[in-house]
Formats: structure tokens, sequence, C-alpha cells
């Protein structure tokens, strides 16, 4: 995947953006996935220590999409693991987003996808089929919305409204 993008040049080139068209995540991520680096159009789920419907996502094609997981920021399940990782790399996603944890650290740094989460965590979801898919979701106090396009790399994590180039 060679990607010509850089976070820093992409804030550099928007810095004076104030429609809020262009929105940085704070720098709490992790980076767990075989990939250190990804972009590309946002899915959304929104469940709580429930991972039905990750699983369902990552099980469909992914067509070069980051799915992002609010997970409303718990720490006490993982919304991710080993064999989600390798059914999104199967599936053609690029990239994870959990704002949750993570399980499989070893299964996960194997799977050629992207992937930042808070912590990982041992303990797998309980499955109740609750959630919903593709809303828009608050993570970690910042709007992101099904459509956006995602931008991470080892200096942070930015989400726009339209693609974005450095200018």
């Amino acid at each position: 995947m060679n990607l010509a993008f850089s976070t820093c040049d992409l804030c550099d080139a928007h810095k004076g953006d104030d429609s809020g068209a262009v929105r940085v995540l704070p720098p709490v991520w992790r980076s767990f996935g075989g990939r250190t680096y990804f972009a590309g159009p946002v899915s959304t789920v929104k469940c709580h220590e429930d991972n039905t419907l990750v699983k369902a996502a990552l099980d469909e094609p992914g067509q070069g999409r980051v799915l992002v997981v609010d997970g409303g920021a718990s720490l006490r399940r993982a919304l991710v693991g080993g064999n989600l990782a390798a059914a999104a790399a199967r599936n053609g996603w690029v990239g994870i987003v959990v704002d949750g944890c993570v399980r499989d650290v070893a299964e996960l740094a194997a799977a050629e996808v992207g992937i930042l989460a808070l912590a990982a965590m041992p303990l797998p979801t309980e499955k109740r089929g609750q959630g919903q898919r593709d809303v828009s979701v608050q993570i970690q106090g910042v709007w992101v919305r099904p459509g956006d396009w995602l931008y991470a790399d080892a200096d942070g994590v930015l989400v726009a409204a339209q693609p974005l180039h450095a200018r």
C-alpha cells in the first residue's frame, strides 16, 4: 500500500480551516496492527462491550475502508482480536480504530491492517447483538461520520469530510 500522505503535512495544509471539516483526534492511540499508517473512507460501529456488529462489519468487503468503533472508551472488554483482524485484512479493510480495547496483540501485529486502540485487554466481549452501524459517533470528543476520510500515521489521526491533499 503506497499512500502519499503525512498527517503533519495535512494539518499544515489545512490549519487555517475553521469550518470543522478537518478534525484531529486526541493523542491517546496505541498502534497494534501490521500497518503503521493507513487512510480511507470511514464506516462506523457504535457498541458497548459487545462486538457482534464489529464482526459483522469486518466479515464484509472492506473496499479500502477504515472501521471506526465507538466502544465508549471502555477498558473492560476487547472489541477486536486476532480473528477479526485477520478477517479485516482478508476482506480488504485498511484500518480499524477502536475507542476501546483489543486483544491477541501478537496476532494483531501479524495482520496486514492498521489497528489503533486505547489498550490491550484479554477479556472478550459479551455477544448480545446490540449496537448500531454507520451512525455518527463521537470518538474521544471528536465527531466521526460514515463517509468521512480518516488518515492515521505515527504522528496522529485526523478525520476530514472529504479526501485531503497536502497543498
